[in-house]
């Protein structure tokens, strides 16, 4: 499993310097504000979004890191439709987990409100609009706070979604707790240890266990969703994890892996409910990793497998879309930033309209002249 702390060089790497696609001309990054800051890109769909942080305790069970603490607090950013536009826009990161955030992912070539001043789309807990809406919980990669998701999470909410962000609590570099701690990284310390990736994705499929429990039920607002059309996305290990949480709960009816090495093992038996592979040239079959490979042959349902052979480990977040102003080259050849955020909202979208709307998308059936960057596997890119 990568560490973050070597997050600078796979930054670098995402930073875009140009777009290539035969679309509509774009900037290879958001615009920048008069500060130097990011804006990240505006959400495609025709709605409002608002956004809000909910901070909820599994009296249940312990924490999994922290060994003082008999009960598991998470915090859950949603986003979701709302009635009007206007009011203020929610912050991207405190200044503190910006950071502790750039602290330990060793990055020291800018400022810490560099990162903290990035504007997002989604007003401060505006009233939602709308009543048994479909439900995506995001989770995601390793030492990264939920914040990293939040270009796709808001353009999700903006297609009438109701997203929830998990921030799976002391296993990124800054999470912010209800009484205003800040809980650092404490699994950073074990993840060396054997079989770490494996005891990681179930503690993330408690999680969302618990999450769903209490969103759907308990939560006030919990008639925004409909509990019968929940799916799952997540990158890295949070896209290990949508594979742990869909064995563990068949609430979660369709998951999306984006770049996460697999560690959960899917039952002989199979998984039927839809599975989505996305990831960059390392995933394609018979690659570095196997995981894809071996849990393809156990995926019983509709599946897809579709890869980004210019795409690095981090252009399904907004790390690349916040590495120019943070000063971080990028390296020739690889896919721009705003290319990968704009393939990425599309490829999700369209999995989720078809397998929680019933809304057929045919750019999941075969490749499309408006992305060519995108490969499908297994019959196209490498060994079946």
């Amino acid at each position: 499993m990568r560490r973050l702390h070597a997050l600078a060089a796979g930054l670098a790497v995402l930073a875009a310097s140009a777009c290539s696609a035969p679309a509509p001309p774009r900037s290879d990054a958001p615009p920048a504000t008069p500060a130097g800051h990011v804006t990240l890109p505006a959400p495609t769909g025709p709605r409002p979004v608002g956004t809000t942080a909910l901070h909820l305790t599994d009296t249940s069970r312990p924490d999994p890191w922290n060994l003082d603490v008999k009960a598991r607090e998470l915090k859950v950013t949603l986003w979701y439709p709302a009635k009007r536009r206007g009011g203020r826009r929610s912050a991207y990161m405190t200044p503190k987990e910006a950071e502790l955030f750039l602290r330990g992912s060793g990055i020291s070539t800018a400022p810490y409100e560099t990162l903290s001043e990035t504007r997002t789309n989604a007003v401060k807990d505006a009233a939602p609009d709308g009543r048994g809406l479909p439900l995506v919980v995001l989770s995601p990669g390793f030492t990264k706070p939920m914040s990293t998701l939040t270009s796709l999470a808001e353009d999700l909410a903006s297609r009438g979604y109701v997203v929830a962000g998990i921030d799976h609590t002391y296993e990124s570099h800054a999470t912010t707790l209800a009484d205003g701690r800040v809980a650092e990284c404490l699994a950073c310390d074990s993840d060396g240890d054997p079989g770490f990736g494996a005891g990681l994705v179930q503690g993330r499929a408690a999680d969302v266990s618990f999450v769903l429990d209490r969103l759907t039920s308990e939560w006030e607002g919990h008639d925004l969703i409909d509990r019968t059309r929940i799916a799952m996305a997540g990158q890295s290990i949070g896209g290990a994890g949508v594979v742990a949480a869909m064995v563990k709960d068949s609430r979660v009816r369709a998951g999306i892996d984006m770049d996460g090495t697999t560690y959960a093992r899917i039952p002989k038996s199979g998984l039927s409910r839809p599975f989505m592979f996305l990831g960059a040239k390392g995933h394609v079959p018979g690659g570095q990793d196997s995981s894809w490979d071996r849990d393809w042959k156990l995926l019983t349902g509709w599946k897809r497998w579709i890869v980004l052979p210019d795409a690095g480990h981090q252009s399904f977040t907004d790390i690349s879309l916040v590495a120019d102003v943070l000063g971080l080259e990028p390296l020739p050849g690889m896919l721009p930033a705003a290319r990968g955020a704009e393939l990425t909202r599309a490829y999700v979208a369209a999995f989720l309209d078809q397998h929680l709307r019933s809304r057929r998308r045919p750019l999941l059936d075969e490749p499309s002249s408006r992305y060519p960057e995108v490969t499908f596997c297994p019959a196209t890119c490498g060994r079946p």
